[in-house]
């Protein structure tokens, strides 16, 4: 028998929200983040918007040294971990360090601090000086790292990177832990802060960002005819998981069941999908078999959906191809639409996003619909443009990322 694990705490910080609780209002509302870079000069790129996290000050969280000695992608892995411990409850005097642990998720790392140090380094007697902070602020390990030390959590702690899969990939780890009875709690999920010159000048000559400078706030449009790349963003989720057990010992309270995960990979191309969607029906295959759950039971899938002319198709023809008939009794949503694409923190703030439709019993929608493809099938449900209330029980969230790399999870609601 696999051992039950449950999540009891949930944090966020999303270019629509800086909290849990303002980032699941503004997904049933429809905003969107989307709109000018104000990190950087960007008037001289082809992409000049992006999907930014607002109003952010680590030192409300943090202290100034530490804040001033890591990189942004580790502060916003901090400040949500800070969130979502408080939100479970946990007692940390109480925690049992060797049985609690961290794996975290990040496509990047220390982007930002990789380009400004690169760009400041002086030079001293004829040889370039570098910060002795520059390699501990940028492994994508750190993060992990952060969050054992403010903790004290000795058991299981590393990072996981498979691109746009990273944080969903971290949370898979997570729950074989629990599962195999090597923790009884793990910290999970993932940060990504690539909003920099040369994340915004990479992906965009790859022409895989949208250009739609004129209306950012429309750009990203999964599924939509005329959709161009997606919007990137940046933030950060978090999870705490519990073994069932020990999480009934204290109270606490659970926001659902981590039922099933599935891990795959297309081994086609190392940017573009599967034509056919193998590698993500595969994907979501596995995770109903693992979870011991009939497709007919999900409800609700947050899809990968980016925005890209490629993916959207894939993944429609994998839906239909898993789901069969039973596909067009599902709401199918991309949260994308709404907080762009955040990368290696895809994963985790897309199953947070699941989590607030059981919670809700709501979908939150795809927004800025304004065209049907007509290479993808109209009766999908894809939940466009407005929030629609339904039970929700179970859910499946997708995540795919250059390489190849799938992973899906499902989340179902708990009962005892």
């Amino acid at each position: 028998m696999k051992r039950r694990v449950v999540v009891t705490g949930i944090g966020a910080l999303t270019p629509i929200g800086n909290t849990y609780a303002d980032y699941k209002k503004a997904l049933f509302e429809g905003v969107s983040g989307a709109a000018e870079i104000t990190r950087f000069d960007a008037s001289l790129f082809k992409t000049r918007f992006a999907c930014e996290v607002k109003g952010f000050d680590p030192m409300e969280k943090l202290d100034r040294r530490e804040a001033r000695r890591i990189d942004p992608f580790s502060q916003y892995a901090l400040v949500t971990s800070i969130e979502a411990f408080e939100d479970s409850g946990l007692d940390v005097d109480k925690i049992d360090g060797s049985r609690a642990g961290v794996i975290w998720g990040s496509g990047i790392g220390g982007f930002e601090t990789i380009e400004s140090e690169v760009a400041q380094a002086t030079l001293h007697d004829g040889a370039p000086r570098y910060s002795p902070f520059l390699i501990p602020k940028l492994i994508a390990d750190i993060a992990a790292g952060h969050i054992s030390i403010r903790y004290g959590f000795q058991g299981p702690n590393y990072a996981t990177v498979s691109a746009c899969a990273s944080s969903t990939n971290a949370i898979i780890a997570a729950v074989d832990c629990i599962r195999l009875n090597r923790a009884d709690i793990m910290i999970t999920g993932g940060s990504e802060a690539a909003v920099t010159k040369a994340g915004v000048g990479g992906f965009s000559s790859m022409k895989a960002l949208s250009q739609r400078n004129d209306d950012p706030s429309v750009a990203s449009r999964p599924f939509d005819a005329e959709r161009d790349g997606f919007v990137l963003g940046e933030g950060s989720g978090t999870l705490i998981l519990e073994e069932l057990e020990h999480a009934k010992a204290r109270g606490a309270k659970i926001y659902g069941e981590i039922m099933g995960c599935g891990m795959t990979a297309d081994a086609h191309h190392i940017t573009a999908p599967h034509p056919e969607g193998m590698g993500a029906s595969r994907v979501m295959d596995f995770a109903l078999h693992d979870a011991g759950m009939n497709k007919t039971e999900i409800d609700y899938i947050n899809v990968h959906g980016t925005s890209t002319p490629l993916g959207d198709i894939a993944e429609s023809k994998a839906i239909l191809k898993v789901f069969g008939d039973h596909a067009y009794n599902l709401n199918i949503s991309s949260s994308k639409s709404m907080t762009g694409h955040l990368l290696g923190a895809a994963g985790a703030i897309e199953a947070i996003a699941g989590i607030a439709a059981i919670e809700n019993n709501a979908i939150p929608p795809t927004i800025n619909h304004f065209n049907d493809d007509p290479e993808i099938d109209s009766k999908l449900n894809f939940t466009f443009n407005a929030t629609q209330e339904r039970k929700v029980d179970a859910i499946i969230s997708n995540t795919f990322g250059f390489g190849g790399h799938n992973a899906s999870v499902i989340i179902k609601r708990y009962e005892s």
